[in-house]
């Protein structure tokens, strides 16, 4: 695949909110949206952001609506996730690939964004960031620097060295790998398994992280993506955050004892311990780029991502 990276940002830019998934906390979001204008940035919301239908921010089409008017809009040059939830999968379908091919710009979630991630890279070949959103990270009073500093990748191109000096890592499986970073949220890459946006891992680096998932559901999840091939199909794992990934039951597997069986089934260099995903901090990189990681040093080398 040849990878299409967007341009970079610069002060005076304008950004687009949009909430493909679920409603976001207004307060949070109010937050998030200063954030980004003490960035230098001007700021357009979708019209449906607010929009609440159940667990959805409004209904498909007014999500899809958003999503198609901020890569339609030649004034804005980055697409922002104001927060996951549920829901992205149900407009991955409706979604005109070919409109993003003609308007690429920075597409910037992570969670139940996931889907799109992997639909929009694998259809339209657009690099798109896996980082914290406004609403669910950015916007909350106790948020992390390392999480703000990750958008200033955007507006200037430089590779990420993730070393221990970031967070303790471990080794699961020795080597070396490199090849395309690809992944997000396991939950959400098992649900693309048997549609047109089946995850593609052959020859990638493959990063799973997730949220709330007792350790029987995780290994439940990764036993699909064994047996789906996926796992051995990679050419190395990382490991992101699994936040309250515990039991709740007396008789279980612990979280790291499941991870560790499936990783050393598909026999792929493997380190666990990468801040990414629902996390505080939340280190943000782009997916679709190029990787090296080395269990020697403990270190991933992720290239920008951006023109």
């Amino acid at each position: 695949m040849n990878a299409v990276k967007p341009k970079r940002l610069k002060k005076g830019d304008t950004v687009g909110i949009i909430a493909p998934a679920s409603p976001p906390n207004q307060e949070n979001l109010d937050r998030g949206i200063a954030f980004l204008k003490d960035l230098g940035l001007n700021v357009k919301v979708g019209k449906h952001v607010s929009r609440i239908n159940g667990y959805l921010a409004g209904y498909d089409q007014e999500r899809l609506e958003d999503f198609h008017g901020m890569f339609t809009d030649p004034e804005v040059k980055a697409v922002i996730c104001a927060c996951g939830g549920f829901g992205t999968g149900r407009i991955a379908e409706q979604i005109d690939y070919e409109l993003i091919k003609k308007n690429p710009k920075i597409f910037w979630g992570y969670s139940d964004i996931t889907f799109l991630h992997t639909a929009i890279r694998q259809q339209s070949e657009l690099v798109t960031f896996h980082g914290p959103m406004l609403a669910s990270d950015i916007g909350k009073e106790d948020t992390h620097p390392l999480s703000k500093e990750g958008f200033l990748q955007l507006f200037e191109p430089s590779s990420l060295v993730y070393t221990e000096q970031i967070s303790q890592l471990e080794v699961l499986v020795d080597g070396e790998a490199r090849g395309e970073i690809v992944g997000g949220n396991l939950s959400l890459l098992v649900s693309t398994l048997g549609t047109a946006y089946e995850i593609d891992t052959k020859e990638k680096l493959l990063l799973i992280e997730d949220v709330n998932e007792e350790p029987r559901s995780v290994d439940r999840m990764l036993n699909q993506l064994y047996l789906a091939g996926k796992l051995k199909d990679a050419c190395g794992i990382l490991i992101g955050d699994f936040c309250d990934c515990t039991p709740k039951r007396n008789l279980s597997l612990s979280l790291d004892e499941v991870i560790t069986h499936y990783v050393q089934l598909a026999q792929k260099p493997a380190i666990k311990g990468f801040m990414m995903g629902h996390c505080n901090p939340h280190i943000a990189l782009p997916l679709g780029v190029q990787a090296f990681m080395n269990t020697n040093e403990k270190k991933l080398i992720v290239d920008s991502g951006i023109l």
